[in-house]
């Protein structure tokens, strides 16, 4: 008698992350940090926001910031052939808060492409920034986090402060949430 082995398939391996190297941005990244932006928050962001008040955000917070290029402390996940991740890092709080103290730290335009999401791309990213700036002498990074990474910053050693609004123009308020890491 013969028996005949079936196997259940199990779920589809994810093809691998392209080798990539994570490389302070310039100003000539300006386009390829746009087009990462715009599709990683339009694409990530969608199931947790309402579809009108994504709409009105996405111009405002898929703008790189010519400031935020040209820092030094932000940084992009490079394959050679395009980025699958941004974020960094500044003394500056976003909307062009004033500097704090020196200890304190702000996590800025932190995105990655979908098909790169949950695939350790970010946290490289992350792990990357946060060693900066500990090096620069950062105890203390706060964050805005969007509804949709509040777990990605928490596995992190974020801790959530509340739940805040972000003036994006007058007028044009964002959900997020403030969130701190002590370093």
């Amino acid at each position: 008698m013969q028996t005949h082995h079936s196997e259940t398939p199990g779920p589809i391996p994810r093809p691998a992350v392209p080798p990539f190297t994570i490389r302070a941005a310039r100003m000539g990244d300006v386009q390829a940090v746009g087009k990462l932006l715009a599709t990683s928050y339009g694409t990530l962001l969608a199931p947790d926001y309402p579809a009108e008040a994504l709409a009105a955000a996405l111009p405002y917070i898929s703008r790189p910031r010519a400031s935020l290029l040209s820092c030094g402390t932000y940084y992009l996940a490079d394959t050679g052939e395009g980025l699958l991740a941004a974020g960094g890092w500044t003394f500056h709080a976003p909307g062009g808060g004033a500097t704090g103290p020196r200890q304190v730290g702000h996590i800025r335009h932190v995105a990655t492409l979908p098909e790169a999401a949950r695939r350790g791309v970010g946290r490289a990213i992350m792990e990357h920034t946060l060693f900066d700036a500990h090096e620069a002498g950062v105890r203390r990074m706060m964050c805005y986090s969007t509804l949709t990474a509040r777990r990605f910053y928490a596995e992190l050693g974020f801790v959530e402060q509340g739940e805040i609004l972000v003036t994006l123009t007058p007028g044009l308020e964002f959900a997020a949430i403030q969130m701190c890491c002590e370093m």
